[in-house]
């Protein structure tokens, strides 16, 4: 599984098990758990995703799975996880994926406090690459939080959980994602589309300077209300530049067309200044 052969460059090729030595386990999901493994042959380090069928059909996600392998099979990008390929046995699902040797950004930032400013705009500047590609392929994430953002051996972002991505040319009307990073169309229950993921950036890039998302409330309720006023409040420390708080600020706009494309934020002032090799 070298470079030319990588899983998922075989699509005749039918994987099973045995192809497999399984390792240490690496994390834990709602659905399923996933191994560090090793492909027999070429000796190639893979992550192995085993989701249970009986939790499938107890969650009825067979749809939502399926819609993920798809839309994650066909994404290739240096900031998107490979998912290289799939098998399934009587009772469990095996997803291929690339393995991120950093592991989870969210346990970095945790581990930090907060990023410097060059840190936060390298990830945002990683992302933002990585979503422009997933729009043009006409995929909204519509779940992108610290917790599915991997690190390779590199340092370099990868984006991992496809779950609540979709493929879509029409506005959606699903609330889905986790409830600090939505968009207050979602919170309110409108008709959405990617401007959802520009949105989540600003709450990353909030997030990663900060330490915690900008609407973190008591309750639910109160996280709600917040977003959906854009109650956004920058602390007095960490101090950050002008810059940032600029991108911030254009990024959690209550329009969905009124946010800062994908494009301008790339043209932005703060990544241009803090991101190395453009």
């Amino acid at each position: 599984m070298n470079s030319e052969t990588e899983a998922g460059e075989n699509p005749g090729r039918q994987w099973s098990l045995k192809d497999f030595e399984i390792g240490k386990p690496l994390g834990k999901g709602k659905f399923g758990r996933v191994y560090l493994a090793r492909e027999v042959k070429s000796k190639y380090i893979v992550a192995l995703k085993i989701i249970f069928k009986e939790q499938i059909e107890k969650y009825r996600i067979h749809h939502q799975l399926r819609r993920e392998m798809e839309i994650q099979t066909n994404l290739l990008h240096p900031n998107i996880l490979r998912l290289y390929g799939w098998f399934h046995d009587d009772e469990r699902i095996f997803m291929i994926l690339e393995y991120a040797y950093g592991g989870e950004l969210y346990r970095e930032l945790r581990k930090k406090g907060h990023f410097t400013e060059k840190q936060a705009a390298t990830y945002i500047a990683s992302l933002t690459h990585a979503l422009a590609y997933c729009h043009e392929k006409h995929v909204i994430h519509r779940d992108i939080k610290p917790e599915n953002l991997l690190l390779d051996h590199e340092g370099r972002l990868k984006i991992a959980d496809f779950g609540w991505s979709v493929q879509s040319k029409s506005k959606r009307n699903t609330m889905c994602g986790t409830l600090d990073y939505l968009a207050p169309e979602m919170v309110e229950n409108k008709a959405h589309d990617y401007a959802v993921d520009n949105w989540t950036l600003g709450i990353l890039c909030y997030e990663f300077l900060y330490g915690a998302p900008p609407f973190e409330a008591e309750s639910q309720n109160d996280t709600f209300k917040r977003i959906v006023n854009v109650d956004l409040i920058f602390p007095s420390t960490p101090s950050i530049s002008s810059e940032a708080k600029n991108l911030i600020n254009r990024l959690l706009v209550k329009d969905s067309s009124k946010r800062l494309s994908l494009q301008k934020i790339m043209e932005h002032p703060w990544i241009i200044k803090n991101v190395d090799n453009l």
